[in-house]
């Protein structure tokens, strides 16, 4: 299954401004967003849950990702894997993940076929059976998951400690595969109260993307969905991060060839009330494609080509958060016989020029046009498409904010761009962990093992 974190979000498009987002509202509160697209004879279906690991409690970390997996292990009225085998059989593909904000349930069938998948999603909304057997076999798997994707990986590890390190009070600290300790001592108890607690009808939304006609498949949501009870959903506490007062720092050891450091500066996300002033989160949009988003951006230039500190440099920024949090990272791998504390110098450097001189009109023209390029892209995929309003909606964004995102990001100038590297890239909002390589084991095998459902 896969992990999605937020600081990987997808960039927007504006494609939806001329393809217009049908809605409706079921009467048991569930929210149904159709997006025709005729191209091809192709239907996505996605079913959004606002539960992820936002909404965990320290001891049962990871539980929203158990829960998705055991999604697959049967109904009262289908066996363990069967979902898998009948979307197969109907010559489709799904599969489901996991984000600090949502979780997600997604298949892809030819247009015919949509009944298929609504109706399966909407029996295990209602009737998904959690047995300590399933469960204790599953648990494993998640296990041989998290030792695959982070225990094996020294940058996984160097990531988890950042997150752990720069939020201190924020769920968002927690990893959304879990603790390792969480997960040995989970039960299938655990699974059960977050199914009874978030998978409800009122906390899900219906995305339908494709060849489709939106009067049609609201037709099938009401035939398959409507009839399920709502809950309410339990209320959920704010969750403020403690200031940050000054540079935070951590090192971690682990067999590596080479050193890695990757720096966080804590920064806002988008408000989720649109009227308000928007303009540092766009500007910091551009920032981070500036340091980051081609070949010739300033980091690689710099810092990799020109320099050769450093066999790998980027940055990234997560503009679109649940929790309103966010931040601002840089990544470097520096070069063989280069230390991390001469490569961190070195990010700091090419940040103090941005807050010195600020940016060129053909860095600013760069990213503009990348916007517009990835436009073109991103229309081919109507999985993607469906992906986009699935994200915003259930991190508590409206759809039509993908509307107002190339406009935004072109009335971007270089004033603004370095008002906010001044404003957020500074020592009392940074976290730093960097990554002391150890000697590694010709012998070693790898701990966990890859999973697909």
């Amino acid at each position: 299954m896969h992990l999605f974190k937020l600081l990987f979000l997808l960039i927007l498009t504006p494609y939806f401004a001329v393809a217009e987002v049908h809605e409706t509202t079921l009467a048991n509160g569930m929210r149904v967003l159709v997006k025709q697209d005729s191209r091809s004879p192709v239907v996505v279906s996605q079913v959004w849950y606002r539960a992820g690991s936002i909404d965990e409690v320290n001891g049962k970390t990871g539980i929203a990702h158990v829960l998705e997996h055991m999604m697959f292990k049967g109904t009262k009225s289908s066996k363990p894997g069967q979902f898998s085998e009948i979307i197969a059989a109907a010559g489709g593909r799904e599969n489901a993940f996991t984000g600090a904000d949502y979780t997600c349930y997604f298949q892809q069938l030819e247009k015919s076929q949509l009944p298929v998948a609504l109706k399966m999603e909407a029996d295990r909304m209602q009737n998904l059976v959690i047995t300590e057997k399933e469960f204790n076999k599953e648990i494993n798997v998640v296990m041989e998951e998290r030792r695959w994707r982070t225990d094996d990986k020294p940058t996984s590890k160097v990531n988890e400690l950042m997150q752990s390190l720069a939020f201190v009070s924020h769920p968002y600290g927690r990893p959304i595969v879990g603790w390792m300790d969480d997960l040995e001592n989970m039960n299938y108890a655990d699974a059960q109260e977050w199914y009874d607690d978030w998978y409800a009808p009122n906390n899900a939304i219906l995305v339908v993307a494709g060849d489709v006609i939106p009067s049609d498949v609201f037709k099938l949501a009401k035939k398959y969905f409507e009839n399920i009870p709502s809950r309410q959903i339990k209320s959920r506490k704010p969750q403020i991060e403690a200031k940050q007062e000054g540079v935070r720092r951590a090192s971690l050891k682990a067999p590596s060839k080479l050193s890695y450091i990757q720096m966080g500066y804590k920064v806002p996300a988008l408000n989720k009330d649109l009227k308000q002033d928007s303009a540092d989160i766009y500007a910091l949009e551009v920032l981070a494609g500036i340091l980051s988003n081609t070949s010739t951006s300033r980091l690689n230039q710099n810092i990799v080509n020109e320099a050769g500190l450093a066999v790998s440099a980027s940055a990234s920024y997560a503009m679109l958060t649940r929790g309103g949090l966010s931040l601002l990272e840089l990544y470097a791998t520096p070069s063989e016989g280069v230390d991390v504390l001469t490569v961190e110098k070195a990010l700091k450097d090419e940040v103090a020029k941005i807050v010195e001189f600020g940016v060129t009109d053909e860095e600013l023209n760069r990213i503009k046009t990348g916007v517009i390029a990835s436009d073109v892209y991103q229309k081919d995929s109507v999985f993607y498409q469906g992906m986009q309003i699935g994200q915003l909606e259930t991190m508590g964004y409206p759809h039509q904010l993908m509307d107002q995102y190339t406009n935004k990001i072109k009335a971007v100038n270089s004033k603004q761009v370095q008002a906010v590297a001044k404003k957020y890239l500074i020592d009392e909002k940074l976290t730093v962990v960097t990554l002391d390589p150890q000697p590694l084991d010709p012998n070693h095998k790898p701990q966990g093992r890859p999973h697909a459902h």
